[in-house]
């Protein structure tokens, strides 16, 4: 037994055993992290469903039907015949104006926050002449008299009153679904009166009250689109494929312009028939919470492995060059607890601020590691090197989740720092001769 508790290679190959089964309880840590993320997930979805999902406003634009001909061979008749089939023009505006106001509110399905807004959007805009030249149809065949105006609206269970347009003089109430999906899935639309004989353009207003979660994005239809949208929600993240052109945020909220000319998009003014890569150009605010723990976590709990090798390797120089037995049963015991604070982490930050929740798991498990170790090892001196070192460790984990942009460079620093240290403490020991003996 003498023999075993003195043999270094037996020592060794314990703590490298001990710390690959600890990586078991830390992936199962992992799944647990994933699977609270998911809930959370699933009560964001509930609610939203039931509220408004992420918004996505695509428009206002023209859609005029017209007839085109094929001709179809049968093979029943030995005839070629002629087929009538109906397909759509499509006009953009030449200006599209949206301002607008974002009312976020806070809202809880059991321990999960979420958040959901009303918002006031005022769009107007102008359509130019309507112009056929290009598409080489006779008028005969264009349905004039059939216009409509579609504004594509993703989720429609956020309509708060009912939708009116204003069109040049004259006044129209939108229906609800789409004329075509060729541009949108989902929306509401209205006829127009159109003139052919009118050189003039057309001005269009329209007020809309809109709920949605999350997200507010917007198309930029127009040959110059500006958007400028207000709220008091003092984090936002401006996303999508553009960013504004100015924005200011403060502690009271942020005020946010874009404008895109249509030459920034991979789009024309008007076409015939369907279009798949409008959404690609879609921009827009997402309203983000403050912290999201669970990636936090996620990101904290890539590092135990560093925590075990380090906090075994200190055990394995106090063992060596002070001559200290320390049992594989006890490496296990202290392999958990820097485990379990992860446990820790992830239950308290799902109720309170993440760095509370951190600062908290941590200073219970050096309590709890630093009390067993002085048990163990019944000397103050080893026991504050031991606590010091993994302190130092918390902190220096804590400070790279904080700096996400500096995490790679401060990571590496710390590594090479930590590899030096136990280089310069090992310099000195006669790995050949090397013998655990107790004092």
């Amino acid at each position: 037994m003498k023999s075993l508790k003195t043999n270094i290679y037996f020592k060794i190959g314990a703590i490298i055993i001990i710390g690959l089964l600890l990586l078991i309880p830390t992936s199962m840590i992992k799944s647990l992290i994933r699977e609270r993320e998911n809930t959370q997930q699933r009560a964001i979805y509930e609610v939203s469903s039931k509220w408004g999902e992420e918004q996505t406003l695509t428009g206002p634009f023209i859609t005029i039907p017209y007839n085109r001909y094929i001709k179809q061979f049968s093979k029943k008749d030995s005839v070629e015949k002629i087929i009538k089939v109906k397909d759509y023009i499509h006009f953009l505006p030449s200006e599209l104006i949206v301002n607008g106001e974002i009312k976020p509110e806070r809202r809880y399905r059991g321990i999960y926050e979420i958040v959901v807004y009303n918002s006031v959007l005022n769009i107007s805009g102008t359509f130019n002449k309507l112009t056929f030249n290009d598409f080489d149809i006779p008028l005969k065949d264009i349905q004039i008299d059939k216009a409509t105006l579609s504004l594509g609206i993703s989720d429609l269970r956020g309509i708060e009153k009912q939708v009116s347009l204003e069109w040049n003089s004259e006044l129209f109430s939108f229906n609800p679904g789409t004329v075509t999906n060729n541009l949108i899935e989902s929306g509401i639309n209205t006829n127009i009166t159109i003139n052919s004989s009118d050189s003039s353009s057309y001005q269009f207003l329209l007020n809309l009250d809109l709920k949605g979660s999350q997200k507010l994005y917007f198309v930029p239809v127009g040959e110059v689109s500006d958007v400028t949208i207000n709220s008091e929600w003092n984090n936002p993240s401006f996303n999508g494929a553009f960013l504004p052109d100015s924005r200011t945020v403060k502690a009271s909220g942020f005020n946010a312009n874009w404008n895109i000319l249509h030459l920034n998009r991979n789009f024309p003014q008007k076409w015939i028939g369907s279009i798949n890569n409008i959404n690609e150009s879609a921009f827009g605010i997402d309203l983000l919470l403050p912290v999201d723990s669970y990636q936090k976590s996620m990101r904290s709990i890539k590092y135990a492995l560093l925590f075990i090798a380090f906090t075994f390797i200190v055990f394995f120089f106090v063992e060596v060059l002070r001559k200290v037995f320390i049992h594989p049963v006890q490496y296990i015991l202290v392999g958990i607890a820097l485990v379990v604070f992860y446990t820790l982490l992830l239950s308290i930050s799902e109720h309170l601020s993440y760095n509370l929740a951190f600062i908290i798991s941590a200073f219970l498990t050096l309590l709890l590691i630093i009390g067993y170790v002085k048990a163990i090892l019944k000397s103050n001196q080893l026991t504050l090197l031991i606590g010091g070192i993994l302190t130092v460790l918390y902190a220096f984990i804590f400070v790279i989740i904080q700096l996400q942009d500096y995490a790679l460079l401060i990571g590496s620093i710390g590594l090479f720092i930590i590899l030096g240290l136990v280089m310069y403490f090992s310099r000195k020991i006669d790995w050949y001769n090397l013998n655990l003996d107790e004092k």
